[in-house]
C-alpha cells in the first residue's frame, strides 16, 4: 500500500512541479554537456549552468557564484570539507573537532581521518541537543584545522548558535565547516551572517531532484584549501572532477528560490500544524517532546512514546509515512547516537518517531495522521502487557 500521509519530509521531499518545469529541457532540448565549449550546445549548458550558480549564491548569501561548488549531494561535500581540508593541511595542523550528534555524513569521515593519523575531539550537546560555544573554545588548540557543526539537526530539529562558534574559530584561525542540508531552505540561512568558511546542501532536502548538491567554500583571504576527493577532467576549478548534471543544477537553483520566496509564510504554517499535531500526540499520554522547543526547524517534531517500540508500531502503521531517525542511518539497529547524546534513555530512545511535515500537508491530515498514531500506540501497548502477563502466568 503507497503512503497517502506523507511526513518524512527531513529523509526527502517530492520535487516541486515548477523544479520539475524548469528541468525538463534540459533533459531533452537542450541536452548538451557544459565543458564542451565548441558547440551552441555545449555554450547554452555551460550558460544555465553559471546562470544557476549565481542564483544559488545568491540565494545564500555567497559573496561570489565561483564560492558554490557542485557535487551529487551533502554526503559528498561533508566529505570534501572535512577529508580535502584535513588532508591539505596535514603538515601544520591535523585536528578537529565535531559534536556527538553529526550526521554520519560528517561522522564517518571523521572516523576515516582518524584512521589516517588525525586527531578528533568530539563534543557533548545538553538535553535539548545545543552545543556550547564554550566547549567549542576550549577544544580549539594550535593544531586544530576545522571545526564541523550542522545547522540545524535532521532528528531533534535543533538550530545552533553557529554565528557564536564561528567568531570564536575566527579568532584562532579556525576553518568552520557546516552541515546544512536540514537548514537551508527551511529556516533563515546566510553563509556571510553566519560566518562559516564551508557549508554542504543539497537540492533534494527543498523539493529538488535527488543526486545534487553543493559545497559552498569562502573566497578571499585566510584561503580555504582543500585537496580534491575526484580528479578527472578537472570541473569545479579542479574542486569536483565529472560531467555536470545540468538539468539537476538548474533544478536545484529553482527549488532553493522557490523555498526563499515562500520561507516566511510556509515556516509559520509549518510551525502551527507541528504544534497542532503536538497538542494531539500529548494525549496519547507518556508523550515526551525530543529536541527544543525553540530554536527549532518548523517542520520537525521527534516524539517518544513510553512502551512501545517505534519500529513496529510504523511497520504496521499503512498509509503513513514516518520515520524513527535519520534515514541516512535506518539500516542501523542500535537507537539513535543523537537521542543517546540528548541522554535520552534506551527505552525511549526505542519509542522515538520522527514527524517532517512538509509543503503537501494539511490540517486534515495532520489530524488523520495523529488519530492513527495514537491509536496504534495504545494498540502496541496492550499487546506488550498483554505479552508480558502471558509470560509471567507461563513462568507461574
Amino acid at each position: 500500500m503507497s503512503p497517502s500521509i506523507y511526513l518524512d519530509h527531513h529523509a526527502t521531499t517530492p520535487v516541486d512541479p515548477r523544479v520539475l518545469e524548469a528541468m525538463l529541457p534540459y533533459f531533452t532540448e537542450e541536452f548538451g554537456n557544459a565543458s564542451s565549449r565548441t558547440h551552441a550546445y555545449g555554450l547554452r549548458a555551460a550558460a544555465a549552468l553559471e546562470d544557476a550558480r549565481e542564483r544559488i549564491a545568491a540565494a545564500i548569501g555567497a559573496a561570489d557564484p565561483g564560492e558554490i561548488v557542485f557535487t551529487s549531494g551533502t554526503t559528498e561535500s561533508d566529505n570534501l570539507a572535512l577529508q580535502g581540508v584535513a588532508r591539505a593541511g596535514r603538515a601544520r595542523r591535523s585536528h578537529l573537532v565535531t559534536t556527538r550528534i553529526e550526521h554520519h555524513a560528517v561522522l564517518d569521515p571523521c572516523r576515516a581521518l582518524e584512521a589516517e593519523g588525525f586527531s578528533v575531539s568530539y563534543l557533548s550537546v545538553d538535553a535539548q541537543g545545543t552545543l556550547d560555544p564554550a566547549d567549542v573554545a576550549a577544544a580549539l588548540s594550535e593544531r586544530t584545522a576545522l571545526v564541523s557543526v550542522a545547522a540545524a539537526n535532521g532528528e531533534v530539529g535543533g538550530v545552533q548558535p553557529l554565528t557564536e562558534i564561528a567568531a570564536l574559530c575566527r579568532e584562532r584561525g579556525v576553518l568552520l565547516h557546516s552541515d546544512a542540508a536540514q537548514a537551508i531552505g527551511r529556516i533563515d540561512f546566510d553563509v556571510r551572517a553566519a560566518g562559516v568558511d564551508l557549508c554542504a546542501f543539497c537540492a533534494h532536502k527543498i523539493y529538488g531532484p535527488k543526486g545534487v548538491g553543493a559545497l559552498y567554500v569562502r573566497s578571499g583571504r585566510p584561503r580555504v584549501r582543500i585537496a580534491p576527493l575526484l580528479h578527472g577532467g578537472g570541473q569545479e576549478r579542479g574542486l569536483r572532477s565529472g560531467t555536470l548534471p545540468v538539468p539537476l543544477i538548474v533544478g536545484f537553483a529553482r527549488a532553493l528560490e522557490i523555498c526563499r520566496d515562500e520561507l516566511a509564510s510556509e515556516s509559520a504554517r509549518l510551525r502551527e500544524l507541528r504544534e497542532r499535531l503536538w497538542t494531539q500526540l500529548q494525549a496519547v499520554g507518556g508523550a515526551h517532546r525530543n529536541g527544543p522547543a525553540a530554536p527549532r526547524l518548523p517542520g520537525n517534531l521527534n516524539v517518544s512514546f513510553e512502551g512501545i517500540d517505534a519500529v513496529a508500531v510504523l511497520t504496521e502503521l499503512e498509509g503513513i509515512a514516518l520515520s524513527t531517525g535519520s534515514a541516512c542511518a535506518s539500516g542501523r539497529s542500535e537507537p539513535s547516537h543523537v537521542l543517546a547524546a540528548l541522554g535520552v534513555p534506551p527505552a525511549l530512545a526505542r519509542g522515538a518517531i520522527r514527524f517532517g511535515i512538509g509543503r503537501g500537508n494539511t490540517p486534515e491530515e495532520i489530524d488523520t495522521a495523529a488519530q492513527r498514531i495514537a491509536e496504534a500506540v495504545r494498540a502496541h501497548r496492550r499487546q506488550r502487557r498483554g505479552g508480558a502477563q502471558a509470560g509471567v502466568g507461563g513462568a507461574i
